[in-house]
């Protein structure tokens, strides 16, 4: 192209530009492959059947999700408050209760349900206080934490939870627990409370979307690049 003539330091600049952004397309399609294989899995696990939940111990990531199933008693005196809004935006607090498991022996901290502000406290809700031994079936879901450090903490002293801070709650319950959660299923309990079935799983998928923008990106920086060129190349020949 004897018009084109787009300058050394365009060049430098341009090239590496567009190699990265492709690269950064290339990514988003992985990420993209990648978040349809973890969809899928998720959904399988969250289809199967119910499985015993091991007492040895366990890696938490694997059994992110997992159904499982355990039968045992429920320590009322020993609720967990774990603060969370309702679907409608309605303030209110899980409860989250130990769990002794009848054969095993070992606690499971179990996440029974939402109540609203008023309801907090277990004497307001007792007929929902099931006694005895029962089967209980829910999705395993690993510890998390406060993911900014400027986010306010938990209070424990006041039982008030902010994230599910498995060790910490452990630590004030002075108990040995369990290296999961477990959030019930919906089921019918005496009085309404807690309502069960909190686990709400959210897992956008916007890598095609950000491929593109990648890719728009480096092709609009050739053509820039390229009229550049031309009109550079016409403007020394004149």
């Amino acid at each position: 192209m004897k018009n084109f003539s787009p300058g050394l330091v365009p060049t430098l600049i341009t090239v590496p530009c567009v190699l990265i952004l492709l690269a950064l397309t290339v990514w988003q399609v992985n990420r993209y492959s990648w978040k349809v294989d973890l969809i899928d899995e998720i959904n399988s696990q969250l289809a199967a059947a119910p499985v015993n939940l091991p007492n040895a111990d366990i890696v938490p990531q694997e059994w992110q999700y997992r159904r499982v199933s355990l039968t045992g008693t429920f320590d009322h005196e020993k609720e967990i408050h774990l603060f969370a809004h309702a679907e409608g935006g309605r303030s209110g607090f899980q409860i989250i209760t130990p769990f002794v498991r009848a054969e095993e022996g070992d606690v499971v901290l179990v996440n029974r349900g939402w109540v609203p502000e008023e309801k907090k406290e277990p004497q307001t809700r007792s007929e929902g206080l099931v006694e005895g031994q029962v089967t209980v079936t829910g999705i395993a879901r690993k510890p998390w934490g406060k993911s900014w450090s400027f986010l306010p903490e938990s209070n424990a002293e006041d039982n008030v939870w902010l994230y599910g801070e498995l060790a910490a709650m452990a630590d004030h319950l002075g108990m040995t627990v369990g290296p999961v959660f477990v959030e019930l299923d919906a089921v019918d309990v005496p009085g309404g409370l807690p309502i069960g079935g909190q686990t709400r799983i959210t897992l956008p998928n916007n890598h095609i979307q950000y491929a593109f923008t990648w890719f728009g990106l480096a092709g609009a920086m050739v053509v820039i690049y390229i009229l550049y060129g031309l009109r550079r190349g016409r403007s020394k020949q004149g």
